[in-house]
């Protein structure tokens, strides 16, 4: 179940995000019950959670709250189930970051909001080969959605 609440201010199309985080959670084998929630809020209200939780000033593009810590399964597990967590994109700051990544504002938040979904699934990006496998899968999963949707 994903949950969607645009808090933000701004237009965005929210039902293409759902079904973006629906087809990522369906490709990495996610439960389909599964509870997942995105918050999309202001430049304010992102800062103070990038503040609070990460000790930084300013506003950010996305944060991860992991609740369960699923993991996506191997290919002999069954789907886990629970609670992924909570994703907070702020789409303001997205769309003036996308064209300095190559991107359009729509492509930035889709792209973001996978990263914060492989976040809540345990990826990280500190160390050079954790970097490599995560954003590697997020191009992955970014690719497969653009080639379902052509």
């Amino acid at each position: 179940m994903i949950d969607l609440n645009n808090e933000s201010g701004v237009e965005v199309d929210t039902n293409r995000l759902v079904q973006l985080a629906s087809f990522a959670l369906d490709l990495l084998r996610i439960h389909p019950e599964a509870e997942l929630s995105i918050l999309l809020v202001d430049e304010d209200t992102m800062s103070a959670y990038h503040e609070k939780f990460m000790d930084e000033p300013g506003p950010t593009d996305v944060l991860s709250f992991p609740m369960d810590e699923l993991r996506a399964p191997e290919p002999d597990e069954e789907p886990p189930l629970g609670l992924l967590g909570d994703i907070v994109l702020c789409p303001t700051v997205t769309a003036a970051q996308a064209a300095s990544m190559g991107r359009t504002p729509e492509e930035e938040a889709d792209y973001l909001l996978i990263h914060g979904l492989l976040h809540l699934l345990g990826h990280d990006h500190l160390e050079p080969a954790e970097h490599k496998v995560m954003f590697d899968l997020n191009d992955k999963i970014i690719a497969a959605w653009n080639a379902s949707r052509a």
